[in-house]
């Protein structure tokens, strides 16, 4: 996938994979990749810096947990950021509307 399709859209992704249960920037990273089917291979120097930006915006909260006997940041969702993640998935249903009626070809008629 072109690095460029994503320019604007790393925010809602990173939402998005953390509705549902915290994850620790790691697991952010796995997230992605298994739900994309391998197609978003992230770095961590692109995730980082990102979930550090939605958390001083306050739709991240972060706090040290122990996993697998590690000390990691885990990251979370909170009501601000369930809020921009459902206004951010209704604009990409339009958006995707939107563009869906340009490119597609109308159905043939008889």
């Amino acid at each position: 996938m072109k690095a460029d399709a994503l320019r604007g859209h790393l925010d809602a992704l990173l939402l998005a994979v953390l509705d549902g249960e915290p994850r620790h920037g790691y697991a952010i990273i796995e997230a992605l990749q298994e739900r994309s089917g391998g197609s978003l291979a992230l770095p961590t120097g692109t995730v980082y810096p990102a979930l550090r930006r939605l958390e001083r915006a306050g739709y991240v909260e972060s706090a040290w947990s122990t996993v697998g006997g590690r000390e990691r940041r885990t990251y979370r969702l909170t009501n601000a950021g369930r809020k921009v993640l459902a206004e951010e998935r209704s604009a990409w249903q339009e958006f995707t509307a939107t563009i869906g009626a340009v490119l597609m070809p109308p159905p043939a008629t008889a």
